[in-house]
């Protein structure tokens, strides 16, 4: 990949890919790693912003593009972090990268989260599976930020104990002031310390004042709609509770139509929607 010429070195384009150099990879699980990746060219580099939420579509030279969530901080002016879980051609290239490689990327794409809704509110997470992904920015966020927001919980489900990832990350938020970590596995092994069973199940141990409460929800869409409705009986307004929604999304600007949910795209209307924008949808097969 090191000899590849740089795609783009002129301002920042929504349909052509810039260059971007693999820094640094990381190994997350045998299925899922991380790439941090620096734009090459320093006027895009100095030009580029994101949201938490927000996704870039990522090149791999020769063999096509996929969408990837940003999990960095928007403060971070030089690092642009991806988690991708090694699932198809595309993504099973990208985790042959090495640092010094280079590949392009288009974006950042869509909307993010409500970040500036949730100042002054306690905010509570709920994550399943890789769904973790697309909140780390908003947990980072929160936890840079710390006085500007109040209780932070932070819910992950797994279908299998072995698939939770980032363990020690969670040891370290969970010993953060105001801070809460709940785990919960459908199939948790004997030596399985957290919550054997769903991830709603847990949702009754958090902490925080569901009258001044934000949700933001990622994961799988039986989940979203399991969770989204158990948190609406906890007392947290429908209003208040947000979703990240996975389609096949290929052109990332609403052209090719492989991510229409009802009357929107979630390329470019979403991926993050209020839960009242999508509620008649969830669990609808087709939509």
């Amino acid at each position: 990949m090191n000899g590849v010429t740089p795609l783009r070195t002129e301002p920042l384009s929504p349909t052509l890919p810039m260059a971007a150099e693999v820094v640094d990879y990381i190994q997350e699980s045998p299925s899922i790693f991380t790439l941090r990746l620096r734009l090459t060219d320093a006027e895009q580099q100095k030009a580029y912003s994101f949201a938490p939420g927000q996704f870039n579509m990522l090149y791999l030279f020769g063999v096509g593009e996929v969408p990837i969530s940003i999990v960095s901080d928007p403060q971070d002016e030089r690092l642009i972090d991806h988690t991708i879980r090694a699932v198809g051609r595309v993504t099973e290239g990208l985790a042959k990268l090495r640092p010094g490689d280079q590949l392009g990327l288009r974006g950042p794409f869509g909307r993010g989260w409500p970040m500036q809704e949730a100042v002054g509110k306690d905010v509570m997470i709920v994550t399943g599976g890789l769904g973790c992904a697309p909140v780390v920015a908003v947990i980072n966020y929160v936890l840079m930020r710390r006085q500007q927001f109040g209780q932070l919980t932070i819910i992950q489900g797994v279908k299998h104990s072995d698939e939770l990832i980032w363990r020690a990350r969670y040891d370290y938020w969970h010993s953060l002031p105001n801070t809460q970590v709940l785990i919960a596995a459908d199939h948790g092994g004997t030596l399985w310390p957290y919550h054997h069973g769903r991830v709603t199940e847990v949702f009754d141990r958090a902490k925080g004042d569901p009258a001044n409460s934000i949700s933001m929800l990622c994961g799988p869409e039986g989940m979203l709609k399991a969770a989204s409705e158990k948190l609406v009986a906890m007392g947290i307004a429908e209003q208040q509770i947000y979703l990240s929604m996975e389609r096949n999304m290929q052109c990332a600007l609403g052209h090719c139509g492989h991510c229409q949910y009802g009357a929107a795209f979630v390329c470019k209307d979403g991926p993050v929607f209020a839960y009242p924008e999508v509620k008649q949808h969830l669990g609808v097969r087709g939509i």
